[in-house]
């Protein structure tokens, strides 16, 4: 997608049609009770839309017509080649309508333009496109029974699912949901977050263009209490796949407990570590890899570099490689694509991160915090008991620790409450592969930052999650029951003489 002037994009979100109202049964409606919330550009506090605020009656009305949905037919009987087609329609809408999609991710969570135009957008075509292309790719079993039977092993689509999206990644994460979740027949309800909304209201309209049968795709917009505790309660939702904090994704396993003991995914928050040893072969690779790691996306991000393990000897050298580096990111207007740090999502998360820097000992670098924008920040812990070195901040701030061995360094990535990735720096292969084994983490990148690809599962040890995983073959398996079908081939009637 050709990079367009600040100019050029300020024109398209100025002749945006904003979605507004819940998506359900193919078509957009008023919340029941008509009720709306505000949805808020944070970086200029303009307002954009006011939402269909849905409630409980909404999610019933949303869950109903999923079921009917999903009983009838519509779209779990369907032969996989013929749903494969209608989602690569949907994946070549999302291409033609992509520009308009990157703004209007832009200016509801400030993210910058060049991130939603070079990584959001393609990354959410290529998600929806691989699993569209694994549907009719995945063989079920037979298993090595006697000559007497014959031993399916099949997949099913569990039924409706309810999918629970973050505001860090809106649109990118609800393409790691509904991915695999249409594609294994199921049909979902998605809410997203209420900060951000309006593009997962759009992809639903574009998969109904696309041919997506009426029911199976329904968003319902709306606060955590009124919209997604009900999705987690309802007795008709078969599975609940949620994205976001560690607190809030705890109520989810309440919520199945006390209603239908529904199936529970989390993928929560995280804590992670960079190990920088002093036999990193390019400090200034490394420095570049922290960096992004640590500020891509504000440090909006559950898999952000936020503590940096740096070994004693080359502490002082990686630090002023990483200043450096970080002067290149530059904090403005999220629309102008020289811009590398956006706005915080909202007010409230910005006076939540301005709290966690007000409590810093020792600032190595940045610290500024002004009207929902955090320049890139890096801050020295006295140890790994200090609240900054243990409690998410999900905002752009990096925890420098100092060690003098590669065994502290992992003790000390590993003395956290979160397990979700983290990286290691060195030209020892042997040590590479024997921290990548000992961190309790779902993924360890080596001399590099990154969470793999759309070819690798993506999900998280301890309180980062589990129930299944994003990304890969393996994000099926969560949407999907195995039945056995047992065939008896003996002869009734010999049976019954002998």
């Amino acid at each position: 997608m050709e990079i367009l002037t600040q100019d050029e994009y300020q024109a398209i979100a100025d002749s945006l049609n904003l979605p507004d109202g819940a998506f359900i049964d193919g078509r957009f409606r008023p919340a029941i009770d008509g009720a709306t919330f505000t949805t808020i550009n944070p970086a200029t506090g303009e307002t954009l839309a006011d939402v269909a605020a849905c409630t409980a009656d909404d999610v019933d009305l949303a869950v109903e017509k999923a079921r009917e949905a999903f009983d009838e037919g519509r779209w779990s009987q369907m032969p996989p080649a013929d749903r494969k087609d209608i989602l690569i329609r949907l994946c070549k809408l999302v291409t033609r309508n992509a520009r308009e999609l990157a703004v209007m991710e832009s200016i509801d969570s400030g993210k910058p333009i060049l991130d939603c135009v070079t990584v959001d957008l393609p990354e959410t075509i290529q998600c929806l496109k691989w699993h569209a292309e694994a549907i009719d790719k995945i063989y079920d079993q037979v298993s090595p029974a006697s000559d007497d039977h014959i031993a399916l092993v099949v997949r099913e689509p569990i039924g409706v699912v309810g999918l629970v999206l973050p505001w860090n990644f809106p649109l990118l994460m609800m393409a790691w949901k509904i991915g695999p979740a249409l594609a294994a027949g199921c049909s979902v309800v998605v809410k997203p977050a209420e900060e951000t909304s309006l593009t997962a209201l759009r992809l639903a309209e574009l998969a109904m263009e696309a041919g997506l049968p009426r029911g199976v795709l329904n968003v319902v917009p709306g606060r955590g209490p009124e919209a997604g505790e009900p999705i987690g309660r309802h007795p008709d939702v078969d599975v609940v796949s949620f994205t976001g904090s560690t607190e809030t994704g705890k109520r989810f396993l309440t919520y199945s407990a006390e209603s239908n003991a529904k199936e529970v995914v989390l993928e929560m928050g995280g804590k992670n570590p960079a190990i920088v040893m002093d036999d990193a072969e390019n400090l200034d690779r490394a420095a570049e890899h922290v960096v992004n790691g640590a500020f891509w996306n504000m440090g909006e991000n559950c898999s952000a570099s936020s503590r940096l393990i740096v070994h004693q000897d080359v502490r002082d050298e990686l630090l002023d490689r990483i200043a450096a580096h970080a002067r290149h990111w530059n904090v403005g207007d999220p629309l102008d694509p020289e811009t590398r740090m956006g706005a915080l999502v909202s007010e409230e998360h910005f006076q939540k991160v301005s709290g966690y820097l007000e409590k810093a000992d020792s600032v190595v670098f940045g610290g500024k915090a002004e009207q929902g924008f955090v320049e890139p920040t890096v801050i020295e812990v006295s140890g790994n008991d200090s609240v900054l070195a243990r409690e998410e901040i999900f905002g752009p701030v990096l925890s420098v620790m100092s060690v003098s061995s590669f065994d502290e360094a992992i003790a000390i990535a590993n003395d956290t409450e979160y397990g979700l990735c983290a990286s290691i720096f060195t030209a020892n292969a042997r040590r590479a592969i024997r921290g990548a084994r000992a961190i309790r983490a779902g993924t360890v990148t080596v001399n590099s930052y990154g969470e793999g690809d759309i070819t690798t599962p993506f999900g998280g040890y301890k309180q980062s999650g589990f129930g299944g995983r994003d990304n890969s073959i393996h994000a099926h398996d969560q949407y999907t029951q195995l039945k056995t079908i047992w065939i008896d081939l003996t002869d009734d009637v010999d049976e019954a003489v002998s």
